[in-house]
């Protein structure tokens, strides 16, 4: 079921507030444009920022304008297991399709702990993707405790953003072949796709769904040629995208488009002059701007 380009939706905002029409335009765009799924409120949406009121808003407007079209894989992340599952149980609530749900940061679960807290959103009864982000939130979920959670009928998938792509054939040998397992680095998605991989939960596809849902394609297609030829169109833009935080970077890029506004909450702030210039440089090299 998620497969293919699924686009980390950026939450757009309008004089401080959510831009729910905005948002209602992007859910469209994207899959106009061939996305093959829709992941709002993850960290590229700013959940941190958002109030819980907005969260939910942010959830049900994509939902309900996505209308059954595409999957929603919506953000249910929390270090605070009960936060966990009354996000999980909200988007289960408004007819979201799975939640993902990233390791719980800062404080340092063990792997009984990270069990503890995934199989107890599970029984939520809405089907789980796993977030591995060690990068970020400092615990690193291994193959064997992934293993033990793949058993639970509703724990189906992983986005992987560990950048190890050895990893991939690990799970893939732990968990199963049916195990979901998606990329969360968009520059690395190739290799991540070669090795048992089905997608990418990506933050490029904010500012070109349709290269990266063509790429995606390509690589389930078995079409690797063909798959080259597009990273090498995305590659300059996956780069410039990153040089600071990504969600600032894909505002900034859709702004160009005049898909939404520029606009994220502190403390992140605008991109700064000479990033922007590599944007605009990399999406005119992609052919996304003349």
């Amino acid at each position: 079921m998620f497969r293919g380009s699924n686009t980390a939706l950026v939450t757009p905002f309008k004089d401080g507030s959510v831009d729910v029409d905005t948002l209602k335009r992007i859910v469209n765009w994207q899959i106009d444009e061939g996305s093959h799924g829709l992941v709002p409120v993850g960290t590229t949406g700013e959940s941190p920022t958002l109030t819980h009121q907005e969260h939910d808003l942010v959830v049900e407007t994509v939902v309900r304008t996505t209308d059954g079209r595409v999957p929603v894989i919506a953000g249910a992340g929390s270090n605070n297991t009960a936060e966990t599952i009354r996000l999980v149980k909200a988007a289960k609530s408004v007819g979201a399709d799975a939640a993902l749900i990233v390791t719980p940061y800062y404080n340092k679960p063990t792997q009984d702990g990270l069990v503890a807290h995934y199989e107890a959103a599970a029984d939520c009864g809405l089907p789980i993707v796993i977030y591995n982000i060690p990068g970020r939130s400092v615990v690193d979920m291994t193959p064997a405790t992934m293993a033990r959670l793949a058993r639970h009928e509703m724990i189906v998938g992983v986005k992987d953003a560990t950048g190890d792509l050895a990893r991939v054939s690990h799970q893939r040998m732990a968990c199963g072949p049916d195990f979901i397992q998606l990329s969360g680095e968009d520059a690395t998605a190739i290799g991540f796709n070669a090795q048992g991989g089905v997608g990418c939960i990506s933050v490029t596809a904010n500012v070109a769904p349709g290269l990266c849902a063509k790429f995606q394609q390509a690589t389930l297609d078995g079409d690797y040629a063909k798959a080259l030829e597009y990273q090498d169109r995305l590659m300059p833009l996956h780069r410039a995208i990153f040089l600071e935080p990504g969600l600032v970077g894909a505002k900034y890029g859709m702004s160009l488009l005049g898909i939404c506004a520029e606009d994220v909450r502190l403390p992140l702030v605008g991109l700064s002059e000479g990033v922007k210039s590599e944007v605009r440089d990399a999406m005119k090299f992609a052919g996304l701007l003349s």
